[in-house]
């Protein structure tokens, strides 16, 4: 068993959606290496900075990342493992990769509470903002409001 701690920039953008790691954003790996009978294990600790716009109100957001994986890297090719022991080495760039970006929000928010953009101004909402009910009838129910049922009649001919 052996441990290391690797600290190395990120080699492309790690993420597409709407947040992501930088390129050569510093990533903090704590590895911890295990021989097996089938390979070596591996499990690790990964911890980076996303960068990201908060989707309601679109104000830049900075994400916290971290996020732990446990991967077999087998001694021979076999359809059974994703990785594989090549030459006496381990290339974990894929695996941590996969990690961070499964790990990235979908939706970031600045904050859970944050109220948005108005829809009509595109102007920052204030904290606290409740969105005034909207009384306007749906035009699409419209032939339905002259209908009017008797609920009296409808009791009186079940007794």
């Amino acid at each position: 068993m052996r441990e290391r701690t690797l600290d190395v920039a990120a080699p492309e953008k790690l993420g597409e959606g709407a947040a992501s790691v930088a390129e050569g954003e510093n990533v903090h790996v704590e590895v911890r290496l295990e021989g097996l009978h089938d390979g070596i294990l591996v499990s690790a600790e990964v911890d980076t900075l996303a960068r990201a716009e908060c989707v309601r109100c679109l104000d830049p957001v900075e994400i916290d990342v971290e996020v732990e994986f446990q991967e077999l890297f087998a001694y021979s090719p076999d359809e059974a493992f994703d990785f594989v022991v090549r030459d006496d080495q381990l290339d974990l760039e894929p695996v941590v990769r996969d990690a961070v970006v499964l790990s990235l929000p979908f939706q970031p928010v600045c904050r859970p509470d944050c109220p948005g953009l108005d829809p009509l101004t595109g102007e920052r909402l204030p904290d606290g903002f409740e969105q005034p009910i909207d009384e306007a009838p749906d035009p699409r129910w419209a032939a339905l409001q002259s209908l009017q049922l008797d609920t009296d009649s409808d009791t009186n001919e079940k007794r």
